[in-house]
């Protein structure tokens, strides 16, 4: 086997393996909200709180090897559904960004029913593959 053309072809599969791995939790990695379900009802200047399992939090832009093994939460507040989750996450009213890596959010929302969901982003706000995002839930605000 003549080694001078093999190593590149080597190089390029060690690669693509690597960054493969980056940003992609474990099959049982997942976030939730900790005090939420699906048809609560909540009153206004509600605390939220985000869980998450089988992955790790830091705020965005971290630039470390901790960036392959954790990111930050956005939360989804009625939120039309049309994400691609090959871009970076839209700054809007829908699309809350917590870029400090924080794991809760006071909810103050306008009376009347709401959807959420949570949705893990990266450094550059791009979801991770596959998408680590919870259920969606659907709440009344009094």
């Amino acid at each position: 086997m003549n080694m001078s053309k093999t190593w590149p072809f080597l190089l390029l599969l060690l690669l693509t393996a690597v960054s493969s791995y980056a940003h992609t939790p474990g099959e049982h990695a997942k976030v939730y909200f900790k005090n939420l379900k699906d048809g609560d009802t909540i009153s206004n200047n509600y605390k939220v709180e985000f869980g998450i399992e089988g992955y790790g939090i830091v705020p965005a832009g971290t630039k470390d090897k901790r960036r392959h093994t954790a990111g930050h939460h956005h939360l989804l507040i009625d939120h039309p559904g049309n994400l691609d989750m090959d871009e970076p996450l839209d700054h809007s009213r829908n699309c809350i960004h917590f870029d400090a890596g924080e794991q809760d959010a006071i909810l103050n929302l306008p009376p009347g029913k709401h959807t959420l969901q949570l949705l893990l982003g990266d450094e550059n706000h791009e979801p991770t593959d596959p998408p680590l995002m919870s259920k969606k839930i659907t709440i009344t605000v009094q």
